[in-house]
């Protein structure tokens, strides 16, 4: 089925207005990159249990499995330790025929809050979640994140307002000295496709970031 016009047209919009406050942000400051310009990234892995219940028709979600990943913690502004800010957590899964990118990021966990931005002080406070749903074999899917320790998190999926079922928990093994750029709209999991909407939606804010990169030592260090 095709996405309503006046989806696509609020889509381009609302992606318009994303990059050009990404690139404000980008002007306005000089770490290297404009957002989630501090964090760390650790090699992990992904322990799939599935879930009792019903099959998303999603293999990757519903079959058990593991997987070697990346993980970046980071927060998106970066502002001083202890300040409330926009906590994002991104995954590097090694899949079969390549890897896929995730990318969550702090918000509610109820059925209207998912989809809205949260500030947080900790990434093991809030819940994470991909903010706009993914497109699975019935229907809209929403990934999302909770911390359950120091070094691990429960992985969930739910429908678009249904309620959370973990499949998943993510293990943060050691630090992995190297820095990561990730692209969930080129590598969504397996099974799942990215919404033309949330793609268009999506896309300028990513594009307008990575522009916004600088080399390393072109402005003050974090």
């Amino acid at each position: 089925m095709s996405t309503p016009r006046p989806v696509n047209q609020l889509a381009r919009a609302g992606g318009a207005i994303l990059a050009a406050a990404t690139a404000a942000v980008d002007a306005v400051r000089t770490a290297e990159k404009p957002l989630h310009p501090r964090g760390e990234v650790w090699e992990a892995t992904l322990e799939r249990t599935g879930h009792p219940g019903p099959p998303t028709g999603v293999d990757w979600i519903d079959e058990p499995g593991t997987d070697p990943a990346l993980a970046r913690v980071s927060t998106a502004i970066g502002l001083p330790t202890g300040w409330p800010d926009f906590q994002g957590l991104a995954l590097r899964v090694d899949v079969e025929h390549g890897w896929s990118d995730l990318l969550l990021a702090s918000t509610g966990s109820g059925a209207l809050t998912r989809f809205l931005l949260r500030p947080a002080r900790s990434p093991h406070s809030p819940a994470l979640t991909t903010l706009m749903p993914y497109r699975g074999p019935h229907g809209p899917l929403v990934l999302g994140a909770r911390s359950t320790g120091p070094d691990t998190y429960a992985v969930a999926w739910a429908s678009a307002r249904g309620p959370w079922r973990t499949f998943a928990a993510l293990r943060l093994l050691r630090p992995a000295p190297q820095e990561i750029s990730f692209d969930p709209l080129r590598f969504p999991p397996p099974g799942l496709d990215n919404y033309r909407w949330t793609a268009r939606l999506r896309e300028p804010a990513y594009r307008s970031a990575q522009d916004g990169r600088r080399a390393p030592d072109a402005g003050a260090p974090d």
